[in-house]
C-alpha cells in the first residue's frame, strides 16, 4: 500500500534559485497549454480570535452552483462502486455545489471550512479493490461531515481511510483534477493533494494561501521569494495562479487587524476581489485563467457564510447558528442561485432556503 507523504514545512531554497524558478515559471506558463481553472483561497488571522477564510470560484462557464443546508444524520457512500466507503454525517453543514453534483465549498457547524480548487498536476491512485474508495465529488463533503478541526481531519487522513478517484467534468472530456484546503476556527490550515498517485498533506497554521498552480510545495517556494520583496513597491499583477498567490500572500498579512469584525470582513473581501479574474477575461493560450463566478467568505467565530456572485449587486450570508442541523428535525434545504448565479439575495438569507430533495453526488 502506498504511504501518505506528510509535510508540515518546506526546506530552505536560496533567493537566486527562487529567481531562476520564477523566471522558469514565467516562460513556461506562457507557452504550455495547462488544462486548469483558476481559483484562490486564503485564511485571515485577526485579533480577538477573528479567523476568516475566503475563496474565489473561477470557471470558464456557468458552474451551476446552488447553496444547500445539509443536516446531521445523512447516510452517505463514496459513490465509487461496491468498495465505496460509507459514513453517516456527524455534523451539519452549509455548502455550495458545482453543477449540483459535488460539494466544492462549505462550512460545518463546528466552524470547519473545506474548499476545492483546481490543480492540473493532480494524479490520483489507481483503483485498488482492497482499499475503500470515494468519488472526488464527495471529498470536501466527507471532511465537513466527519471532522470538527483541521488537526482531527489531518490525523484521520494520514491513515488513508480511502482513496479518492476522479471522473470527467460535466460537459468536458477531461478528468477533474483538484486539491483540497481545510481551515478551522483556530486558524489552523491544511492542503491535501494527490501527486504521483500519493496523498500529500501540508499542515501548518502558516499555510494561509493557496491557488491552482504549481503544486503546493512549489507555491511555498514562490511565497518565500516574495517575502524578500517589498510588496508595497512591487507585486505581480496578472491573473496567473503564481501572481495571485503572491498578491494574496502579501495582502492577507498587510491588511489591518481590526477589532471590528465588520471592518475585518471588508478588508478580506477587498483581498479576495483583488485576486479575482474579471468576468469575460479569457486567454486562448492560458486555459488555466478563467473568469471569477462567485466568492465565499467565512467568519469562523460567528459561523457566518457570506456569498457574492459577480452577476448580482449584493453580498448575502447564511447564519449557521439559526439553522436546525439536528438529525431528527433538520431538513435538507436549497437556496437556488439561478443560471449564472443571477438570483438576487441581500443580507441574512437563512430564512430564504426551501425544503428540497438532496442533490445526487456524481459517482464513478
Amino acid at each position: 500500500m502506498k504511504k501518505t507523504i506528510y509535510r508540515s514545512n518546506v526546506s530552505y531554497i536560496s533567493s537566486s534559485a527562487l529567481i531562476l524558478f520564477i523566471t522558469f515559471l514565467s516562460v513556461t506558463s506562457s507557452i504550455a497549454p495547462l488544462q486548469a481553472q483558476a481559483c484562490s483561497r486564503f485564511v485571515y488571522h485577526g485579533v480577538n480570535s477573528q479567523i476568516i477564510t475566503a475563496r474565489s470560484m473561477d470557471w470558464k462557464e456557468d458552474i451551476a452552483s446552488d447553496i444547500w443546508i445539509l443536516p446531521r444524520g445523512i447516510a452517505r457512500n463514496g459513490q465509487a462502486g461496491p468498495n465505496s466507503i460509507k459514513w453517516t454525517a456527524k455534523y451539519g453543514s452549509v455548502v455550495t455545489t458545482a453543477y449540483d453534483i459535488a460539494t466544492t465549498d462549505g462550512l460545518n457547524e463546528k466552524g470547519l471550512v473545506a474548499n476545492l480548487l483546481w490543480l492540473a498536476d493532480s494524479e490520483y491512485p489507481k483503483p485498488d479493490k482492497n482499499k475503500p474508495a470515494m468519488a472526488i465529488s464527495l471529498w470536501a463533503q466527507y471532511i465537513l461531515d466527519n471532522y470538527a478541526t483541521v488537526k482531527e481531519a489531518v490525523t484521520a487522513l494520514q491513515a488513508e481511510p480511502f482513496h479518492v478517484y476522479t471522473a470527467e467534468v460535466p460537459g468536458q472530456k477531461r478528468l477533474a483534477t483538484l486539491h483540497l484546503s481545510i481551515s478551522d476556527s483556530s486558524g489552523d490550515s491544511a492542503i491535501i493533494e494527490y501527486i504521483g498517485g500519493k496523498q500529500v498533506i501540508h499542515h501548518n497554521r502558516q499555510y494561509q494561501v493557496m491557488t491552482n498552480e504549481p503544486t503546493y510545495e512549489k507555491q511555498l517556494a514562490i511565497q518565500d521569494y516574495w517575502k524578500e520583496v517589498d510588496g508595497i513597491a512591487m507585486l505581480p499583477g496578472t491573473s496567473r495562479p503564481a501572481d495571485r498567490f503572491a498578491r494574496a500572500s502579501f495582502y492577507v498579512s498587510a491588511i489591518p487587524k481590526s477589532k471590528d469584525p465588520e471592518e475585518a470582513l471588508a478588508s478580506v473581501f477587498g483581498v479576495i476581489r483583488n485576486v479575482s479574474v474579471p468576468l469575460g477575461i479569457s486567454t486562448p493560450n492560458r486555459p488555466n485563467i478563467s473568469s471569477t463566478r462567485w466568492r465565499s467568505v467565512v467568519d469562523h467565530k460567528r459561523l457566518l457564510y457570506f456569498f457574492e456572485s459577480v452577476m448580482t449587486p449584493n453580498v448575502f450570508w447564511v447564519d449557521l447558528k439559526q439553522v436546525d442541523f439536528s438529525a431528527d428535525k433538520g431538513k435538507v434545504k436549497k437556496l437556488s442561485l439561478g443560471k449564472n448565479q443571477r438570483t438576487i439575495y441581500a443580507g441574512n438569507a437563512t430564512s430564504s432556503f426551501q425544503n428540497s430533495a438532496p442533490f445526487k453526488f456524481l459517482g464513478l
